[in-house]
Parts: C-alpha cells; structure tokens; sequence
C-alpha cells in the first residue's frame, strides 16, 4: 500500500482507540485494525481496566483472516508478557500476518523498540509510520511518558470581554445547553476533573457526567485546595501548583488525561506552572463587563513572551456560543 493508505488506514485505528478511553486506565487506549485486499477483518481498542489489549481483540475477530493481512495498531505491541496474558508481539507472531504498522513506538522500557525488532527477526514487516492521529490518541500516555503527568486540558467558559461571573461570583450558566453538553463529552474522555477550592466551595459542583449512556464515565474529582472536601474527592493542596512542584501529580499514575475546569486562580496556577497543554475556550455571546476574570495574574513580564505559544486547532459553534481549541506550540 502507498504511503497514504498507510496513514489513512492509522488514523482509522486512531478512531477506534477512542472508545477505549478513559476506561483503559491503567493502560493507555490503543486502537488496532487488521485489513486484507483492502477489507477489514478485524478491529479491537484496548478494554476495560487495560485488558485485553487491542491487538488481542482484533485477531480475535479476524480469526484465520488475519494471515496474510497487515496490522495497523497505533502504538507499538507491547513485548512484555504478565499474569494477565501473553505480550501482543507474541499474538502477531502466532497470527500469520504479514505486515504491522506502527503509528506510535512505545516509550515503555519493556518495550521500546523490542516489539518491532522481534517481529523484524521473524520476517514480518513492521513499519513505523509517525502518526499525528494516533499521537494525538495516545497524549495522555507519551505525557505521562515523557513529563512525568498527565496530558492537562484547560477549560474556560466565558463572556465575550473575558469574564467568568458577575462581581459577586454569580455564573450559573454562562454557556447555553450545547456548549455544557460539549463539556460533558470532554468531561467522559477524562480520568480527572479539578476545580480550585473557591469554586468548590462556592458552586459546590457535581463534575461528573450527565449525558444518557456516558454517566459511567465520570471522572474522578479532584480540587486544588488545602481544605477538606466531599468524600471521594482528592485534594491537592495548592502550594504544590502555584510553586511549579511536581508533587501535585504523585499518586496519581494512572491518570492520564485531567481536565482543569477553574476558577480562576486554578487555572493561573496551572498556566504559570506551564501545566496546560491544551485549552478549550467556550464564549457566550454576552458582555458582562464589571465581573470576574477568567484567569488571575500569572506573572506574565512582557507581550513579546506571550507570542507563539499556542495553535488554534478547532473552532466551530455550538449553539449561539463559540469554541476555540488550542494546543500548545511546544
């Protein structure tokens, strides 16, 4: 196949790995597709609580199809056997297939490049091909990979001029029904939601999900306070944001993708500490004028370190509100 089949045939896989997330945990959601003459034979994402693994599902439905066909999995197969099943290498190896496509190497130590070169000392052809579909589905994974914490997504409703409440704290509800249903989708693919303590004090918020079907998928609450809070909640306190310390982050390794919510001084807090990697900015089409901010101060010296540093990646309305998706420009 050419180059862009590859590549198209990957970001299919990309899209299949995002039902596996956030349920995944601890593993990261991967997607895998088996195609051959151009049909799909088999398709799988990683389950439940990390198992069966993606590459299992998908020759699993593709049975005796699979000789012959390739493999195309976002990240690479995992090398490392365990007490819950055989390594996926060792699955490809027994399948018959002829070719695997990589859209991701795994940074995993126990395998991190062992998968491919076992399937290479086979004779199966196995391809890297970088990937930004399957990239993108396996941030919170190369986060934790690579920064030691979780892919972090920023999220701001506001008014037009930038405000969050009325003087007195009043906000209830800025954004109209789709953009707050929008939220909600994004609140499902998370593993963690935080608000700062203010907001949990003064809005006593239920952060979990509230569309028909994805009410399992509610994260886990967490706030950035030093106080105490509602059973089953986490509390980081907030000393350990607002200095830039790692710690906010120890204990929770099977956290990959938290979702900050504000107010906002959290959200000052994470944005000075260069936590954000991703922002979602919800605008209602109102003007509040005298209220308060979006974000607190965060230091910023000058407007010449302020350029460049985010991409925006997604805009479209919802509603009579307007959404920006940005991501950083690392």
């Amino acid at each position: 196949m050419s180059r862009a089949e590859d590549l198209s045939w990957l970001d299919a896989a990309a899209a299949v790995a995002a039902r596996g997330r956030p349920l995944s945990r601890p593993n990261p959601a991967v997607g895998a597709v088996i195609v051959r003459d151009g049909i799909v034979v088999g398709r799988g994402w990683t389950q439940s609580g990390g198992r069966p693994h993606a590459e299992a599902e998908a020759l699993a439905i593709a049975g005796a199809a699979a000789h012959g066909a390739t493999l195309y999995v976002t990240l690479e197969p995992c090398a490392h056997a365990s007490a819950r099943g055989p390594s996926c290498t060792s699955l490809v190896l027994d399948s018959g297939l002829a070719r695997v496509v990589i859209g991701v190497e795994d940074p995993d130590p126990r395998t991190a490049g062992r998968g491919i070169a076992a399937l290479r000392a086979a004779g199966i052809a196995a391809d890297v091909l970088p990937c930004p579909a399957a990239q993108a589905s396996l941030q919170g994974y190369l986060a934790r990979a690579r920064f030691g914490r979780p892919h972090i997504t920023l999220k701001l409703a506001t008014s037009l001029d930038g405000r969050i409440a009325l003087s007195d704290g009043s906000s209830k509800w800025i954004t109209g029904p789709e953009a707050r249903a929008h939220c909600h989708v994004e609140r499902s693919r998370a593993d963690a939601i935080l608000v700062g303590g203010g907001t949990l004090r003064a809005d006593q918020p239920g952060l979990d999900v509230r569309l028909p079907g994805l009410e399992h998928r509610s994260p886990q609450r967490m706030a950035l306070t030093s106080g105490k809070v509602p059973e089953g909640w986490v509390a980081i306190p907030e000393i350990e944001v607002f200095e830039g310390q790692g710690k906010v982050f120890e204990g929770l390794g099977q956290v990959q993708h938290m979702f900050v919510e504000g107010g906002a001084r959290t959200a000052a807090a994470f944005l000075k500490a260069d936590l954000v990697d991703r922002l979602l900015i919800y605008r209602a089409p109102i003007i509040i004028g005298d209220g308060l901010p979006c974000i607190a101060d965060i230091g910023l010296e000058s407007l010449a370190h302020a350029h460049g540093r985010w991409q925006n990646v997604d805009r479209r309305t919802l509603g009579s509100d307007a959404l920006d998706v940005y991501e950083r420009a690392r």
